[in-house]
């Protein structure tokens, strides 16, 4: 039987998604629970693999088991297992053929930056940040020349394993909340860093260092060399993945909802 779940979880005390040998990864501490479960050993798909420190409010994950149990063992029982920042939002038995990554059509992520003199206490771990006042208007003016398919080279992390750098980034929005500044990203799939390192170009156009047309000469230019640092992992989210309506699933989509701090 194949079962899909909706994880959420913080990455701050994690590996990443991946399995790690020391055992830090958010998919050992499930696959763990899952074994717990059904008294077997299990192995997880996810939708996508997240880095050290981030985070996921929506991960949609699927597993094979022969154990027969019903849906709430799934949820209550594996969250019973759990670390405290990781829990299982809702769980579905699907069709063999479904799988979390390539079933996949979408993929939402959301980075979270707080944008003041000092640093965030409360939204430590949480949120990245950048030490003064940003220009919204002139990162997304920046942000234009990113949407639609392109080689994204300049915004990949050198060891990424993807086979092509070409991605179709059909969405990026900014908007300023407060003292928070919030960028939604959407696209087919994302490269290695790729999203840290466009918001570390934005936060560059939007504190003056450059002009917005420059974030279009970095995504012509192909070299990673000349873009700006990769921003902290601290503020991005997994926010969920989009899929045909066939698989019938819950709600694989979850935004992130701004702390106050």
């Amino acid at each position: 039987m194949r079962i899909a779940l909706g994880l959420e979880y913080s990455g701050t005390a994690f590996t990443g998604w991946q399995s790690q040998p020391g055992g830090r990864g958010v998919q050992d501490a499930l696959e763990h629970a899952l074994a717990v479960i059904a008294d077997a050993q299990v192995g997880t798909i996810a939708a996508g693999r997240t880095d050290a420190g981030v985070h996921a409010t929506m991960q949609v994950v699927h597993f094979d088991v022969g154990a027969l149990r019903p849906d709430t063992a799934w949820v209550r029982g594996v969250n019973s297992n759990l670390p405290s920042d990781v829990a299982v939002l809702w769980a579905r038995p699907v069709a063999g053929d479904f799988h979390a990554r390539y079933a996949a059509v979408f993929r939402h992520y959301t980075y979270l930056l707080s944008s003041r003199a000092v640093r965030p206490a409360l939204l430590a771990g949480r949120a990245g940040w950048y030490h003064r006042a940003l220009d919204v208007a002139l990162m997304t003016e920046a942000a234009g020349a990113l949407v639609g398919t392109h080689d994204f080279s300049a915004f990949r992390a050198a060891g990424c394993q993807a086979k092509s750098p070409t991605r179709t980034l059909s969405t990026v929005s900014i908007a300023m909340m407060g003292e928070h500044i919030r960028f939604d990203f959407c696209a087919n799939a994302f490269l290695q860093h790729m999203i840290r390192n466009i918001v570390g170009a934005l936060v560059y156009v939007g504190a003056g260092k450059h002009s917005p047309a420059w974030v279009g000469e970095l995504l012509a230019g192909r070299d990673r060399a000349r873009a700006a640092p990769t921003f902290a992992p601290d503020g991005l989210y997994l926010t969920g993945a989009e899929y045909d309506a066939k698989w019938q699933l819950p709600p694989t989509l979850r935004p992130v909802v701004l702390p106050l701090g």
